[in-house]
């Protein structure tokens, strides 16, 4: 596989059984992500865009396809996928996903906890560069939807992962806080040089990375 190539995908198929009707939502997909690249997946809701980035990132195993990381096969071993999650790939969702009784450090610091890894220093400066040195003490009910978010992005840094993922990052947030975040999120990537896969419904977010590729009735159209 070339070496520039960081994330790759084959002929990826997965469909859902709705009652009696079964939905194909990816439909030979083939998708290649360089290293360093900021690529974003758009669509219309419901296209398949959170299907394929969860497929892509070995969350949920394609019905027939390949996707390699590194040139590694996913979907082979699963705790062995779950080792590369946690050392090779950092995740931004939606909805946060805080931990409500932990400060914006103790969740920042969790990825760490699962290799037994802390970095509390590592930790502060990632919330440092996010703008939140001053709320690192603070509860998620005691932040808004974008130190939140901030927090998020802290958070799946913080194993200096090579690879990472984010669903719809400013789908809960405002026009300005989203665009803040995006920002952010683009800066971090390329300052630490990481590659960036995006799922947004945004044209105007999409425009501000490297690429995008758009997925209509389960296949890419450019």
């Amino acid at each position: 596989m070339n070496q520039d190539i960081q994330l790759a995908a084959h002929e990826l198929h997965r469909s859902f059984k709705i009652g009696a009707r079964r939905i194909e939502v990816l439909r030979g997909i083939s998708l290649e992500v360089k290293r360093g690249e900021s690529l974003f997946l758009c669509g219309v809701s419901g296209a398949g865009k959170t299907t394929l980035l969860y497929t892509l990132a070995g969350l949920e195993k394609p019905e027939s396809g390949e996707v390699f990381l590194d040139g590694q096969r996913l979907y082979q071993n699963m705790s062995r996928d779950a080792e590369l999650r946690n050392e090779r790939m950092g995740f931004v969702f939606q909805s946060y996903f805080l931990l409500p009784e932990l400060t914006a450090l103790e969740n920042t610091l969790l990825p760490g906890s699962i290799r037994r890894r802390q970095q509390p220093e590592v930790a502060a400066q990632l919330l440092e560069r996010v703008g939140l040195a001053d709320r690192a003490h603070h509860l998620p009910s005691e932040l808004s939807g974008g130190e939140q978010q901030r927090v998020a992005i802290a958070r799946a840094l913080a194993n200096d992962p090579t690879l990472v993922f984010a669903d719809e990052p400013t789908g809960n947030l405002d026009s300005a806080n989203g665009n803040a975040v995006m920002q952010l999120l683009l800066e971090l990537a390329r300052e630490k040089d990481k590659t960036l896969v995006v799922v947004t419904h945004d044209q105007n977010l999409a425009g501000l990375g490297d690429r995008q590729v758009h997925i209509q009735d389960g296949l890419l159209t450019g």
